[in-house]
């Protein structure tokens, strides 16, 4: 089966390299999808640097949007079997792509969330942030009738087809609670591995803060009731 790894990217000039290096390296045949998220900080040169591999794809959006609108844009040209989100830092490790897409490779699943909270090795962060995922986790769990332990994760594996039914709303991180819930409309066959997570502190540029949080909680409500 064929790939189809789909990056946003925004000011992450100092992990691309070695990310985009880490995916171009997993032992599958794929497709690179790099959505730049109009980025400021040198990302587009580093860019410019992969942009002759036949096997990445690089778009750019016309103003910063947020990840939802990145990940919008990056779907509609999908070409591959199967479909994972990869963010442009190095909190997830693409070596693990074959754990994640397994039960889709069983027949067993149209869907796989890779939790940070199902044993796997984490660095050791911010307490208040485990706590904000476990609530929305567990909100989102009430309004679709999911039992995930992390809604918010990065890796998120779809069968093309689901990525198809799915119309992304979301311009930022809301996108996490609307995949779920659109992916709980859908009945889809959801199955759940566990994925180590190398977080990153603010000083180490991370982005999503307790706004995002909020947001999450409004979209969590949005989608199951008013979309």
């Amino acid at each position: 089966m064929k790939l189809s790894i789909v990056m946003p990217v925004y000011n992450e000039k100092a992990t691309l390299r070695t990310i985009l290096d880490k995916v171009l390296a997993v032992p599958f045949e794929k497709e690179v999808i790099v959505v730049n998220d109009c980025s400021t900080d040198g990302t587009s040169v580093i860019l410019d640097e992969y942009a002759a591999r036949p096997e990445v794809t690089i778009l750019t959006q016309d103003r910063n949007r947020g990840k939802g609108a990145a990940l919008r844009t990056g779907f509609a040209v999908v070409t591959g079997d199967i479909v994972i989100i990869q963010d442009a830092d190095l909190e997830y490790d693409p070596a693990e792509y074959g754990n994640l897409i397994q039960p889709i490779l069983d027949n067993k699943a149209d869907v796989v969330y890779g939790s940070r909270f199902m044993g796997g090795p984490r660095r050791v962060l911010y307490y208040w942030h485990s706590v904000a995922n476990r609530f929305l986790t567990t909100i989102s769990n009430m309004l679709t009738n999911l039992n995930l332990t992390d809604m918010e994760t990065c890796y998120k594996v779809f069968r093309s087809e689901v990525v198809r039914k799915i119309a992304i709303r979301s311009e930022r991180f809301g996108v996490e609670p609307e995949l779920t819930a659109k992916v709980a409309r859908l009945d889809a066959r959801v199955y759940e591995v566990p994925i180590s997570y190398s977080g990153r502190k603010y000083s180490e540029g991370k982005k999503i803060g307790w706004k995002d949080a909020l947001s999450a909680f409004f979209h969590i409500v949005h989608y199951r009731f008013f979309d």
